[in-house]
C-alpha cells in the first residue's frame, strides 16, 4: 500500500511535469488509490475532491470505474475505501518477490553488525527454517545453514514469527505436538509460550537464551509483507553468550530490527514494517483454549 511519503510524490508528480507518455487519467487514478490507502476511514467524494484537488465530479467517475475493477469499494453511505482486489494484486507482488535476494541487498547495503551471523527464517508447520545465512567474522562454533530447520517455540526468529500469529493457531500447533525443546532452557508448555510471545510484542523483538543450544544467544525480528499483519518472515542474528554485555545486546537488538524493517519496505510493507507489533500486541483469540502440551 501507498505511504504518505508515496501520496506526496504522486501529488507533486501530478502537478508539475508529467513524465513522457503519462496517461492522465491513470495519474489521477493512482493518486486516489494513495489517498485512500493513507486514510484511517472510508472518505467522502467530497473529502477525496479536496485532498486531490479536482472537481467532484471528475473523482466519482474515478471512483465507479476503480469500483467496477474492484480496486475501490463503495459503501451505502458513499463513502469509498481500497477494495478486495488490491489484496491481490500484493499478494502477487509478494509472491513475485525473490526475499532471500532481497534479503542480501539489505545487508550489502547496511552491513549490520559484520562480526555476528545473521539468518533469516521462515515459517513451516511449528518449525522455522533458514533461507538466507550470513556468517559473521566471529568464530561461533554452532554450522547456520541454509535448510535448518529448528522448533519455532524455542528459536528468536520462530518466536517473532510466532508472535504476529492468531493464538488460535499457536494453540493449534500445540495440541499437534508441534512444540519440542532442544534444552533445558525451552520454552514448551503453551502457557509459558504465550507469556513469552506477549513480552516479544511488548519489547519488538524476540529472544532465544540457550533455547536452541547452550552458550548462544540469539535475537529475531519479524518481516511482514504488503498483505497483513502476520509476518512473511523474520531476521535474527545469532552470538556467543560470553560475548554479550549490554552493550551489544543494544546494538544486537537495534540491528536485528532494523533489518528486519528494511527488508519488510523492500517487499511492499507498510507502517507495520516500523512498528511491527502495534496491530498484533493482543492476537486474535488470545482468550481462547486452555491446551498445553
Amino acid at each position: 500500500m501507498a505511504s504518505r511519503a508515496s501520496t506526496a510524490t504522486l501529488a507533486a508528480d501530478g502537478a508539475g511535469a508529467s513524465p513522457k507518455g503519462e496517461v492522465p487519467a491513470v495519474a489521477r487514478a493512482a493518486r486516489l488509490l494513495a489517498t485512500l490507502a493513507d486514510a484511517p476511514a472510508p472518505l467522502s467524494l467530497t473529502d477525496l475532491a479536496a485532498r486531490l484537488g479536482l472537481p467532484r465530479s471528475s473523482v466519482h467517475g474515478l471512483c465507479a470505474t476503480l469500483v467496477h475493477a474492484g480496486l475501490a469499494r463503495r459503501f451505502a453511505d458513499g463513502s469509498y475505501h481500497l477494495g478486495p482486489r488490491v489484496m491481490d494484486l500484493a499478494r502477487a507482488f509478494l509472491a513475485r518477490t525473490d526475499l532471500t535476494a532481497e534479503f542480501a541487498r539489505v545487508l550489502d547495503a547496511t552491513h549490520p553488525l559484520p562480526e555476528e551471523s545473521m539468518v533469516l527464517s521462515v515459517l513451516d508447520g511449528a518449525d522455522i527454517v533458514y533461507v538466507g545465512c550470513r556468517r559473521g567474522t566471529r568464530p561461533f562454533g554452532f554450522d547456520l545453514r541454509i535448510g535448518m530447520r529448528l522448533p519455532a517455540n524455542c528459536a528468536a526468529s520462530g518466536k517473532a514469527l510466532l508472535a504476529t500469529l492468531p493464538a488460535e493457531r499457536i494453540a493449534a500447533m500445540a495440541r499437534a505436538g508441534g512444540f519440542y525443546g532442544l534444552t533445558a532452557r525451552s520454552v514448551t508448555r503453551l502457557s509459558a509460550l504465550r507469556a513469552e510471545l506477549a513480552r516479544v510484542r511488548e519489547r519488538g523483538y524476540a529472544l532465544d537464551d540457550e533455547e536452541t543450544r547452550q552458550g548462544i544467544v540469539c535475537f529475531g525480528a519479524p518481516v511482514f509483507g504488503a498483505s497483513g499483519s502476520e509476518a512473511v518472515a523474520a531476521v535474527g542474528v545469532s552470538m556467543p553468550k560470553a560475548a554479550l554485555d549490554a552493550a551489544q545486546k543494544a546494538r544486537a537488538t537495534a540491528a536485528v530490527r532494523a533489518v528486519a524493517a528494511a527488508l519488510s519496505a523492500r517487499i511492499g510493507a507498510g507502517a507495520a514494517a516500523a512498528t511491527p507489533f502495534t496491530s498484533t500486541a493482543t492476537p486474535r483469540g488470545t482468550r481462547s483454549g486452555r491446551a498445553t502440551r
